[in-house]
């Protein structure tokens, strides 16, 4: 008997080679949700605009707009947010996680050096909103509400806006020229910014100004205060007002030995901001141990290299004139500080106090259908109060206190305030499956090692207030974008059409008069061999099961 021998066949000769009656799985491309996107309190597209980013040239523009419709501060952004999008990068575990933060500074840096401006919306709705509070919440709510067509007016009591962005975020991290090129291009959309303007009556500056509806986005300005005996020659600040008078041309005599009492963030740069107005000796003293601290690791890094000393397990029992009494502490069981009794005197000409903010809520007491509970306005999944109208977001509702976080609040804020304006709601996104790592084929992808941004000289970091972070350049920006992994997301790669045995992918792109980029599958020839999942490198194909 004859072996049997293979005959190959054009697609569409014949009737009997339409493979698709064997199918018990079809393959369907998919949109998966990346985990940047994912892990992005801003809500950035953060797989889309670095795409646009990776063709660099015009590219630059289209990445930027792509970003800007989620996020106005991609430059602030790139200096100050603590990037949880790269930790859940699934490049992490190949080699490094792509450099997100860093491209976006490099287009938000670019689109200020190339005067870049935001659309202007396409219609106006006739609604006006107050906002109350120029901080990046605030912000973020005016620069969607005048998109969304609304008249918006925001005010502040600070001379300045920006919020904790200028009063909180020392210049060596974030540079000023910066912060108001983006405030300004906000302002430019037609927004209203009146300063110098403290509201003390929330019900009062909405009907009298005939608001439609008021967002209340104060932040968290006033620092929280330790009930530590102290002697009347004692020198004791909060950090929030040091940072503050700074901003405003104060300059505080702090001594040449300042010891920061806290763990967070704002300890960090209170005690960096020591170092940098001439303190030989700043110690952060802490009543926990490194890995309780709340701080994020680069900004301890960095004031380590800059000299600034830690003291764990330690908490401050009483002030004098040069000296502080601490006592040591230790963890219990459930990581919980227990005093030891055990004290020691430690040299100090000033202490400050960095041990949390709150926020100043009087504007809204008394204010019927407006609940605080332990310091905060509860509000609902529409970000909206008791009181039909007034909406709250940012440092003022329960959430953790960045300024990515607040960002987000804003946008959100402003799709439910616009669709409370219209009589509607806004719908929460439909969500997607997670692309995960083990989805991806990630031997497709060339190694390439990550780009890290240089740091200003130590010796120059220590006795100015420049950025200390450098941006990349247009060359090593487009080499960090081009690190992507496109996870879950289909980036046109053809491998699903080179590889399928059966001619059963289709690119839309070859159709006549076609328009799009793409791929179909003929089911008619489709047999669902899976070989497209397999080989598909960025996870961007599932097999479903063949309806019965």
């Amino acid at each position: 008997m004859d072996k049997p021998f293979a005959i190959t066949l054009d697609v569409g000769s014949s009737l009997a080679n339409r493979t698709g009656t064997w199918r018990t799985e079809r393959a369907v491309h998919v949109d998966r949700m990346p985990p940047c996107n994912d892990a992005c309190p801003a809500g950035e597209n953060i797989q889309a605009w670095l795409y646009q980013a990776e063709e660099g040239g015009a590219g630059y523009e289209r990445a930027w707009r792509k970003l800007v419709e989620e996020n106005p501060f991609p430059a602030i952004m790139g200096r100050v947010c603590y990037h949880p999008c790269e930790t859940a990068c699934n490049r992490a575990q190949l080699d490094e996680a792509v450099g997100i933060n860093s491209v976006e500074r490099f287009l938000g840096d670019h689109a200020i050096d190339q005067g870049w401006a935001f659309d202007p919306p396409a219609e106006r709705t006739g609604k006006r909103v107050l906002i109350v509070g120029a901080g990046p919440t605030g912000l973020s709510a005016a620069y969607h509400l005048a998109r969304l067509g609304h008249e918006v007016t925001i005010r502040d009591a600070a001379p300045l806006a920006g919020g904790m962005m200028r009063f909180g975020i020392p210049k060596y991290r974030l540079s000023r020229e910066v912060l108001d090129a983006e405030v300004n291009r906000i302002l430019a959309l037609g927004v209203t910014l009146e300063l110098g303007h403290k509201v003390t009556d929330v019900v009062a500056e909405q009907e009298s100004g005939g608001f439609d509806a008021v967002f209340l986005a104060v932040g968290a300005q006033v620092g929280r205060h330790a009930d530590i005996p102290a002697g009347e020659a004692a020198r004791v600040i909060d950090a929030v007002s040091l940072l503050h008078g700074l901003e405003v041309g104060e300059r505080p005599l702090l001594g040449r030995r300042v010891v920061v009492y806290g763990g967070g963030n704002t300890a960090m740069d209170a005690a960096r901001t020591a170092k940098r107005l001439g303190a030989t000796d700043a110690t952060i003293v802490y009543r926990r141990t490194r890995d309780r601290m709340p701080a994020h690791d680069e900004e301890v890094t960095e004031a380590e290299e800059e000299g600034v000393l830690m003291k764990w397990l330690s908490t401050v029992k009483h002030a004098d004139e040069g000296e502080l009494l601490l006592e040591r502490m230790e963890l219990d069981e459930t990581g919980f500080p227990r005093p030891t009794g055990e004290y020691e005197r430690l040299a100090a000409d000033s202490l400050i106090l960095a041990l949390g903010q709150e926020t100043d809520l009087s504007l809204v007491e008394g204010v019927p259908g407006v609940e605080v509970d332990r310091g905060v306005v509860q509000v609902g999944p529409d970000m909206m109060t008791g009181r039909p109208g007034l909406f709250a977001g940012g440092d003022v509702v329960p959430s953790q206190r960045t300024v990515t976080v607040g960002i987000g609040h804003g946008k959100r804020a402003a799709r439910q305030i616009d669709g409370w304006l219209r009589g509607g709601r806004a719908q929460a996104p439909a969500r997607h499956e997670m692309a995960t790592f083990d989805m991806l084929n990630t031997w497709y992808y060339a190694e390439a090692p990550r780009s890290h941004r240089r740091h200003l000289a130590l010796a120059r970091r220590r006795s100015t207030f420049e950025e200390t972070v450098h941006g990349l350049d247009a060359s090593t920006a487009l080499y960090e974008a081009r690190r992507c992994l496109s996870c879950g997301n289909c980036f046109a790669c053809d491998n699903c059409y080179a590889v399928c045995p059966d001619n059963a992918v289709l690119k839309l792109s070859d159709a006549p008069n076609a328009n799009v980029n793409g791929y179909a599958i003929d089911l008619d020839y489709c047999k669902g061999c899976g070989m497209c999942v397999s080989e598909c490198p960025s996870g961007a194909i599932k097999m479903v099961p063949e309806s019965p």
